[in-house]
């Protein structure tokens, strides 16, 4: 790989008391937007409406859009759905009548230019469901962590996996924090991109691990301190390069990839970044701030068995 050519010599646990405190500044932030604004949930998590209606010629959205925020529909999202004629509109919930269900209400209004507008399909989701999403979403991302905890204990130090679930943590909290600081939907498909995340940074975290794991073997004269910044700066090519490559996909669909996935490759650009930061610094720091030690890692030498020492 091209950026391995070079020989990094960077001071990253040097820097990780300034990094810990910029990290704990964000946490503060994010959680206290949770707690003072909480999250603006979709329809998915509050229940609303989707409507999928079909036109004669090409669709224009932004017109659609316009007449339904100015009577009386400002939370519509609307985008194309299949084609440039079909037509997805999602609602919240609003008040309908049986003489006058929410469905006759778009219609009409997407008819009052006289264009030819075809009802495709009409779908509830009530606010009990949408209650159940968000317990079981919640759930799902505290199992995850529980599993990524057990798991990297069992494979590396009880150490470094608290290193990794406060990354995961600090990850998970931020990206949160962020859409409810901006303001921004959170619906299931950012969960989703949470999820993804999490996986995302914990990838990156073991194969950080790996690494100063081997080293700790290698250069027993070596401190801890050293140790770690040798073996991030041998990672970082490949740390980089993978950032990179993940994250010009990802703004390639924040560009192009319309409204539906907006919230979804949002989530996902924001935790590929923050994941790469909290790998190098925060799981790592963590490790070394409770005390990680090449004893901890050392193998158990057989009698009469040498360990070999690179030198370093």
């Amino acid at each position: 790989m091209f950026l391995n050519r070079f020989d990094y010599k960077i001071d990253f646990m040097g820097k990780r008391y300034i990094s810990m405190a910029v990290s704990t500044l964000m946490v503060i932030v994010a959680i206290t937007s949770l707690i003072m604004q909480g999250l603006i949930f979709g329809i998915d998590f509050t229940g609303g409406t989707l409507v999928e209606v079909g036109y004669e010629q090409e669709a224009n959205l932004e017109e659609i859009r316009s007449v339904l925020h100015n009577n009386g529909f400002s939370d519509a999202v609307v985008q194309n759905f299949g084609s440039t004629k079909d037509v997805l509109i999602r609602l919240g919930v609003h008040e309908e009548t049986k003489s006058d269900p929410l469905s006759s209400q778009i219609l009409r209004l997407l008819k009052t230019d006289g264009k030819k507008v075809d009802m495709r399909r009409v779908e509830f989701v009530g606010p009990q469901i949408g209650s159940e999403l968000i317990e079981q979403g919640g759930l799902a991302v505290i199992y995850t962590l529980f599993g990524i905890l057990i798991y990297v204990a069992f494979r590396f130090e009880y150490r470094f996996a608290l290193g990794s679930i406060a990354a995961l943590v600090h990850d998970t909290i931020i990206v949160v924090g962020f859409f409810s600081v901006f303001r921004l939907e959170f619906d299931l498909t950012v969960l989703a991109a949470v999820l993804a995340v999490i996986g995302y940074s914990l990838n990156d975290t073991i194969v950080v691990f790996d690494r100063i794991r081997e080293n700790f073997v290698k250069m027993r004269k070596q401190d801890s301190v050293n140790v770690m910044n040798i073996s991030i700066n041998q990672m970082l090519g490949r740390t980089v390069m993978t950032s990179v490559t993940t994250a010009l996909v990802l703004l390639v669909l924040f560009v192009v990839g319309g409204q539906l996935i907006h919230g979804f490759s949002t989530a996902l650009l924001l935790g590929v970044i923050i994941g790469t930061y909290s790998s190098i610094y925060i799981a790592s720091a963590t490790a070394l701030a409770l005390g990680v030690s090449k004893s901890d890692l050392m193998p158990v030498q057989k009698e009469g068995e040498e360990q070999k020492d690179s030198g370093y």
